[in-house]
């Protein structure tokens, strides 16, 4: 029996791309209206946006109802495996933590390397957080480093929008390179000249990220104090992540250039301090949106305690303290309050987040255990994917205009994926920290408790994106930015920024839009290596907007509802570090820097 098939037209309005796009926009633009200027909870912005793509799907794109909704169903489905399979687990490996108190023993043991937050910023949002999205990705930095943050005194807001706008350069390589292999794949391109090119383009955007984690700390008196730790960890992040991705591995460029980055720091800090430490105040957490040290307090004046270091590098007394009554940071006074921790309880305290190192390591990099993936729907795999299944999603037939079919399988890798992954590391910690099954569980239904809206936001988001992917009206966005011919160069990285935005995902977003790049710069005569990458490296920027990570964010630090305060507080650093992306990579399309691209061999578009 011949299924009926639905047949994607780019150009539905008028036949023409530009009108069309207009119209296709139309379920973004309502949900960063809802999210930035309505204040609208997460949850219900995607409800309605993802109403307004079924609509134009239907009445503008033809598309059959039904296969506009099993669209829709398709995305909730993969929002939430393995999506939301992995911030879930990632969480609870790090409630199992609180419930036996460990938690507080890595705070402290962190608070040691610097009882400064600006510090403490870079080290656990950059550093940390890359490590931890170069294993896992898909929010799971934001989520941990935010709770870290907390910990150690941050307010929540302050700790989520730090996390957010942490979570950038480490992105295309994250999840061991899975963007990538995945821009490998679609394009045709080799996997390493892509990862090379890649590593030639972020790295200079974490040569800023950690001054503006210091920046939305304390604002420009952060900056003055203590740029130079800020300096060490991003230059140290992007050596590293350039020589890692160019000439030793791609898929470790992110763990190598997270530990050296973290020792740098580390190193840096016992030979130098700031005049001053830092640590927040009871000032307002910027409820109202005003964000912190970049707007309502841009010297630092306010919104923290700080305290003077004497010349043998000890604090003294505050800013309006007397000698006798010294101002402590929260880290600091805590350190004097509780007992000397023993060495086994700081193992205990690191032992979860070294299992999960471990157990990634070994899935992913020894052959005999991590196998070899099914190709295809019905094909078997080996190792880790031996159970793994590849099935056609029912009901879902969608073709081009030109007859080749959409992509609509779905892949359920029960033991390789990130999260199940995680749900390992979490047995282990089981018995590391000596939890007992029934205290676990009770740690697992409170994750699932805190991360109730969360799931339901990604899961809509991901809806949303589906749809407008599967009705073709992402498709027409992109084909009208690649007729901008040579200026499309400029313009590429905001295609990858639109499909992180939406998806939440540089893997998807490079699956969505990967081979469009290569077509445009063929049609542009650009370098396709050049054009791709720049998908995958404007993507990373578009991770700190999406309702997805925003949600988790929102979560993770227990003020759900408010993501809109969140999407307020980092789309001005979104939009400026991408542009400085669009003009980077510009130049290389140019004289000036196309010393830089990669050479590639051709590819038929």
């Amino acid at each position: 029996m011949i299924l009926a098939s639905y047949q994607q037209d780019y150009s539905p309005v008028g036949n023409s791309l530009g009108l069309s796009s207009i119209i296709a926009i139309l379920p973004l633009l309502v949900l960063f209206v809802l999210l930035g200027v309505v204040r609208m909870k997460a949850w219900i912005a995607s409800l309605i946006s993802l109403v307004i793509a079924v609509v134009l799907a239907v009445a503008v794109y033809s598309m059959p109802l039904a296969d506009a909704l099993n669209s829709g169903l398709l995305g909730a489905a993969f929002g939430f495996f393995p999506i939301m399979w992995i911030v879930i687990n990632a969480i609870w490996v790090y409630n199992l933590t609180v419930e036996t108190g460990h938690f507080d023993v890595l705070r402290r043991s962190f608070a040691s390397i610097s009882d400064d937050q600006r510090v403490q910023a870079i080290i656990i949002a950059f550093s940390f957080g890359a490590l931890m999205e170069a294993l896992a990705g898909f929010g799971t930095p934001v989520a941990i480093s935010a709770v870290m943050l907390i910990a150690l005194g941050f307010k929540p807001l302050k700790a989520a929008t730090v996390a957010l706008v942490a979570n950038t350069a480490p992105v295309a390589f994250g999840a061991i390179a899975v963007p990538i292999t995945t821009l490998a794949g679609v394009t045709g391109l080799p996997v390493d000249d892509l990862g090379a090119m890649v590593g030639r383009q972020t790295p200079v955007l974490a040569l800023f990220v950690p001054l503006a984690l210091v920046f939305i700390v304390d604002g420009r008196r952060g900056l003055r104090q203590t740029w130079p730790p800020a300096v060490v960890c991003g230059v140290s992040f992007a050596v590293f992540q350039y020589l890692s991705s160019n000439f030793w591995s791609v898929p470790l460029a992110d763990i190598i250039a997270a530990l050296a980055s973290a020792l740098a720091v580390l190193a840096f800090t016992r030979v130098w301090h700031a005049e001053e430490t830092y640590q927040e105040g009871d000032a307002d957490d910027g409820l109202d949106g005003v964000p912190d040290g970049a707007g309502s307090d841009p010297d630092g004046a306010g919104g923290g305690s700080r305290r003077p270091r004497t010349p043998g590098g000890e604090a003294g007394p505050g800013d309006g303290e007397s000698a006798d009554t010294p101002v402590l940071t929260r880290a600091r006074a805590d350190a004097d309050r509780d007992p000397h921790d023993r060495p086994l309880d700081v193992f205990r305290a690191y032992a979860p987040y070294l299992a999960v190192i471990v157990v990634f390591v070994l899935a992913t990099r020894v052959p005999a255990i991590t196998g070899k993936a099914p190709t295809g729907v019905g094909a078997t795999g080996t190792g880790l994917e031996s159970v793994t299944h590849i099935v056609n999603w029912p009901g879902l037939h969608i073709v081009k205009p030109n007859g080749d079919p959409v992509a609509t399988t779905f892949k359920l890798n029960y033991l390789s994926a990130a999260g199940s992954l995680l749900l390992i590391a979490g047995v282990i910690s089981m018995v590391l920290l000596q939890v007992g099954p029934r205290r676990a569980l009770r740690a697992y239904g409170h994750t699932l408790d805190q991360l109730k809206f969360a799931v339901l936001t990604v899961m809509l988001v991901l809806g949303l994106g589906y749809i407008m992917n599967e009705s073709g009206e992402t498709t027409t966005l992109g084909l009208w930015m690649a007729g901008a011919g040579g200026s499309f160069a400029f313009l590429s990285p905001i295609l990858g920024w639109l499909g992180v935005a939406v998806t939440g995902s540089d893997t998807s977003s490079n699956s969505l839009f990967g081979a469009l790049q290569v077509t445009a710069a063929h049609q542009a005569g650009l370098s396709p290596t050049l054009m791709a990458a720049a998908n995958s490296s404007g993507g990373v920027l578009g991770k700190m907007i999406s309702p997805q990570n925003l949600a988790i964010a929102a979560a993770a630090v227990g003020f759900e509802g408010r993501e809109g305060i969140l999407f307020r507080r980092v789309i001005v650093w979104s939009v400026v570090f991408m542009l400085v992306m669009c003009v980077l990579i510009y130049l290389q399309s140019t004289p000036v820097l196309d010393w830089m691209v990669v050479d590639s061999p051709p590819v038929t578009p």
